[in-house]
């Protein structure tokens, strides 16, 4: 079990530790969904039809997912700050070598062994975070770490598409090698050691599921909605340019709104997880089936676009922090164990996402991503709905799970 403990470091550099586990994940985020932003210009300069140059994320996923619960179970007893640099070190290079890929199949293998560092990164940065300050602010902690994904959709990934229309996307796979330097001086910096005695064998990891019912159907949400959701996101760029009078900038606004609806949604959602996580992500869930059909129904123009981008952004965020503390809640004496598993269903599932919407692209067309993603955030929306009374019963010899988020502590 977690536990708290007295720190020898200042608040401040808590919180500065906070701050750095939060950039962490800004630039492992960006680095996934970075092909999203620069999907067009990608399969063009690398000769490749956009429903390809889907699959830069999909491996990404792929490696992230399916490697994440054994890495993190043979990496049980290393230190989290050790961990945390060597995983940056990982990125930066990946990123290096993905700006001076001579050639796609180069660019696909580089960013499979990116996935591993990055699924582990999912698993453990919300539970270091949560060490780093004192019990009655891990829930706040874990909040402002999830911010990075709103920083990344606000910031990171328009930024990256400006950059392009500027540079050229390898000079922006650069740009990002160097920030990742210095999200790695940072953590070395500021985060003291966070030795791991949460030591979960691979056996454990996954037997937690079979056990417990509620982290059971969290996974199944969680797979879902992520499918939907990263079907249709991943092919925004093809479908606005399809759909609506675009330019470059107008791409980078766009995608700005939707980052800028995922931080409200975020800073919505961290005053209503704590008291009802499942009601939170229910709310979420519906925005996302609502955003993709305001996508496919006033999109035509560019205020459309942006309204229905914004809906889409808040309910993302609401989702994304909602699920992260339905996790928590399911199973909060294995919530490192449980994070490994929610990576693996989650960066699977982005990685079977953009898949599935390349062969719709490719095939049926971009607006048919969209009616996938609605078709799956409903399904996930309809489970959570009808399995209330299922996933407040456990069964026999289950861990149960609490009605309130539990905050995690110190290993």
């Amino acid at each position: 079990m977690i536990t708290h403990g007295t720190h020898p470091h200042a608040t401040v550099r808590s919180w500065l530790g906070v701050a750095a586990i939060t950039a962490s994940l800004f630039a492992f985020l960006t680095t996934e969904l970075m092909p999203v932003g620069l999907l067009t210009p990608m399969s063009t300069s690398l000769r490749i039809s956009v429903g390809a140059a889907g699959l830069m994320v999909t491996l990404y996923g792929v490696s992230a997912g399916l490697g994440v619960p054994f890495i993190v179970a043979w990496t049980r007893r290393v230190n989290r700050r050790v961990l945390l640099s060597t995983l940056l070190a990982i990125l930066t290079l990946g990123n290096t070598i993905t700006a001076i890929s001579p050639n796609y199949p180069l660019v696909l293998t580089t960013r499979l062994i990116m996935g591993f560092a990055s699924g582990v990164f999912w698993a453990i940065g919300v539970s270091m975070a949560m060490r780093l300050v004192a019990e009655r602010h891990a829930s706040r902690a874990a909040a402002i770490v999830m911010s990075g994904i709103s920083i990344a959709a606000v910031v990171g990934i328009p930024v990256g598409t400006l950059l392009e229309s500027l540079t050229g996307w390898r000079t922006t796979f650069l740009i990002w090698a160097g920030l990742s330097v210095l999200v790695f001086l940072a953590v070395v910096t500021v985060i003291p050691s966070l030795p791991s005695t949460n030591a979960v064998s691979v056996r454990e990891v996954f037997g937690l599921p079979l056990k417990n019912v509620p982290l059971r159907l969290v996974l199944f949400t969680v797979v879902l909605f992520v499918l939907g959701h990263f079907g249709a996101y991943t092919f925004v760029r093809p479908y606005l340019e399809h759909s609506a009078a675009t330019t470059p900038f107008f791409i980078t606004a766009a995608l700005m709104a939707y980052g800028a609806g995922g931080a409200a949604g975020n800073f919505v959602a961290g005053h209503t997880v704590t008291r009802n996580p499942r009601g939170s992500f229910i709310v979420g869930c519906a925005g996302l089936v609502t955003s993709l059909l305001l996508l496919l129904t006033i999109a035509h123009g560019q205020a459309g676009s942006i309204i229905a981008l914004a809906v889409w952004g808040v309910s993302f965020g609401v989702v994304q922090l909602s699920q992260i503390t339905m996790t928590q809640a399911a199973a909060p004496d294995t919530f490192e164990a449980a994070m490994s598993l929610n990576t693996m269903a989650y960066n699977t599932s982005i990685a079977l996402g953009a898949l599935f919407g390349g062969l719709f692209a490719d095939h049926l067309g971009v607006t048919s991503v969209v009616w996938f993603g609605v078709t799956l955030t409903a399904a996930s929306l309809l489970l959570t709905v009808g399995t209330r009374r299922r996933s407040s019963r456990a069964l026999p010899g289950d861990t149960p799970a609490p009605t309130r988020t539990q905050p995690a502590g110190r290993a």
